[in-house]
Order: structure tokens, then sequence, then C-alpha cells
């Protein structure tokens, strides 16, 4: 079994598609790719995937091997980067933080703020990307802290400072934008837009909360991150349930109005590797509570 295997599997599995995890994670043909998941099956002696009316989906052994894969990959990633670190000169001490896209503007000013007295010291790298990818980033040691969602499956640690209400994007013409607030039954009939099965955390928030409301609604489109939701609201005329942060991210043709009633919320939390011995990680979570004072009064 090779490296490559593992890839080509979690590829397959998180894309829902052997032709698009071919073409375009993977660059290469969909019968090579084809190939290459029926010798890993063979080798591991299960079957890891199935094919259903919502694509490629991995079989109960598939979602186990998943987490493991997942893991061996990210050791992999994280000795090589430690080589790669101890081959370097020594130079000023840099400090790596990630942000959910869309995130930076709520939180990148308390994080600077956090880190005022070190500023002159260190070198403070920023980047942005989406919440599974900033967990196996943290994973990997390529960030030491990232503000992003809790993430099954990581062995991290977490800090929740705050809690997101979802709020409902629509096209700005739609029907429901005369509305000061949406009713959960007012997603009914609607083409509706959702957490794909990589947004895990966002998909259970929302699958929680139509249950809570007695809906039995099926998600037309899943998306990976805000880009994808904004772009099907618009193109689509569906309604998509988001966290409130897409706000700061919204095109003219897209606007959103708050949920109705019990608003289900989602998790904002800092991250970081239990392994990181940083010693600015270690001051950064020693002022937590000046990072989260200003949402206590919001």
């Amino acid at each position: 079994m090779e490296l490559r295997h593992l890839r080509y599997f979690i590829a397959v599995a998180e894309t829902g598609s052997l032709t698009e995890a071919a073409e375009r994670r993977l660059h290469t043909s969909q019968p090579s790719l084809s190939r290459q998941i029926r010798d890993l099956e063979n080798q591991v002696g299960a079957k890891l995937l199935s094919r259903s009316v919502n694509g490629v989906e991995p079989t109960a052994a598939g979602r186990a091997f998943m987490d493991h894969a997942r893991l061996a990959l990210m050791h992999v990633d994280a000795a090589v980067e430690t080589a790669r670190t101890a081959a370097e000169p020594a130079r000023k001490q840099t400090f790596a933080i990630g942000f959910q896209t869309g995130h930076e503007m709520n939180w990148l000013p308390r994080a600077m703020h956090v880190l005022r007295d070190e500023l002159k010291n260190i070198e403070v790298t920023i980047s942005s990307d989406y919440s599974p990818d900033l967990a196996e980033a943290l994973v990997r040691g390529r960030l030491d802290l990232a503000f992003l969602r809790v993430e099954p499956g990581y062995d991290l640690g977490y800090h929740v400072v705050d809690q997101e209400p979802l709020i409902v994007l629509m096209p700005h013409d739609h029907r429901l934008a005369a509305r000061e607030t949406v009713r959960p039954q007012d997603l009914l009939g609607e083409i509706f837009i959702g957490g794909s099965n990589k947004a895990t955390v966002l998909r259970a928030v929302t699958d929680a909360y139509l249950r809570r409301s007695g809906l039995d609604i099926k998600l037309d489109h899943g998306v990976d991150n805000m880009a994808m939701a904004m772009s099907l609201v618009a193109s689509t005329r569906g309604l998509a349930l988001m966290p409130a942060y897409a706000e700061n991210l919204l095109p003219e043709s897209v606007v959103s109005r708050p949920l109705d009633g019990e608003v289900p919320t989602i998790e904002v939390a800092v991250g970081y590797s239990k392994s990181n011995t940083s010693p600015v990680l270690k001051l950064f979570l020693s002022r937590l509570d000046a990072l989260v004072q200003p949402n206590q009064n919001r």
C-alpha cells in the first residue's frame, strides 16, 4: 500500500465523485483512479466505496478506514515539515494563524491585540481556508493557531470563543427578502443549499435544526465554502442556511435575513495542536479572556 492510494481514496470520499476527484483534485484520468481504488480495496480486503443516488460514498469500512488514512497522511506531512524546519537556519520566530475565510474581519484585529506585546519579537503569518483544511494544517504543523469549527476526527485542542447564529441567504429580489425574519416553514418548496459532506459541522447543525422544526427538507446542493453557497444562491435562486459571518462577504445579488424563533448556532473555536510547544501559543491561550470579551455583550 502506497501513500498515493490513501490520497486517492480520501479525494474520492470527500468529493463524492470519481470524475471530480480525478480531474480537479488529482489531475489524473478516471480509469486510472478507479484502478487505484480497486487495488486499495484488494489490499485492505474490504469494499471501501459504493455508488448511490448521491454519488460515490464511503461504506462503513470506508468510513472507518478514512480516519486512519487521514491521520497517516498528516503524520507524514508533519514529519516532512519538521525536517524542513530543522534544516533551515535560525531566524525570527514565526507564529502562523489561520482563519476560516470571512472570519478575518471579526477576529484578526482581536488576535493582533492579544499578541500586541510580542509583535516586535515574532513574525506573524496569516492565511485563510475552509475549516476542515485549517484543522489538517494544525495537525501537520503548518499553523500554530486557527479560528475554525470544532472539527470531528482531529486530535486537536479547542476553546470555543463564540456561538454564531445561522442566517438565510437569498437572491436580493426573492419574495422572502421583503420579510424581516424567515420562519422555518418558509424554506419548504424552495431550492435548498447547505453544507456538503466535507462541511460536516455545518451539515450537522442544519440537519438538527430542520428535525427540531419538524421539517423534512432534502438538500438540493451541498457546498464546501461560502463562495460556492453565494454562487448557487444567485444562479439557482435557492435559499441557503449559513453562519452569520457570511454577511462580511455578500455580493449585491445576495441578501440575508435572520431566522425567526429559536435560532440555531454554530461554534467558532480557537484550535491548536496539543503537541505544539510554541511559547507564543501558550501566551495566546492564556489571554483568551481578552479575545472573547468583545462578544460577551453582543
